[in-house]
């Protein structure tokens, strides 16, 4: 399954790029313009939520839902196309940041509790 998530995040990668090449639009990638594209869109999907109760959040309709998946969409592509800019490995990125959270968050302290890894 690795090897596949893997495979499909690279097909994504290089199917942004030639998106952007087709476009002429790798002028205006930059790492600080992604980077700002992406708290956008992040802040696009957070609104989506902005007046829900938790049970209303964990339980939208399908239509509510359809527009989040679009806004969690457009995250996931400023994200992989910000790591092909700056030559980021995600998956890796991400294995190694939970290693440090399983270190920082250890299951017998962390467990239950919403505390910060300074608090437990």
């Amino acid at each position: 399954m690795e090897m596949n998530a893997q495979a499909t995040l690279f097909e994504l990668r290089d199917a942004l790029r030639r998106f952007a090449a087709e476009r002429d639009w790798d002028k205006y990638h930059s790492p600080k313009n992604l980077a700002s594209a992406l708290i956008v869109e992040a802040a696009e999907l957070l609104e989506r939520f902005q007046w829900l109760t938790e049970d209303e959040s964990g339980s939208l309709p399908p239509a509510e839902l359809a527009k989040v998946r679009e806004e969690m969409a457009d995250v996931l592509i400023y994200l992989v196309r910000l790591a092909d800019r700056l030559g980021v490995d995600l998956l890796e990125a991400a294995r190694e940041k939970m290693a440090k959270n399983t270190l920082k968050y250890p299951a017998g302290k962390a467990r239950g509790n919403s505390r910060k890894y300074t608090e437990l």
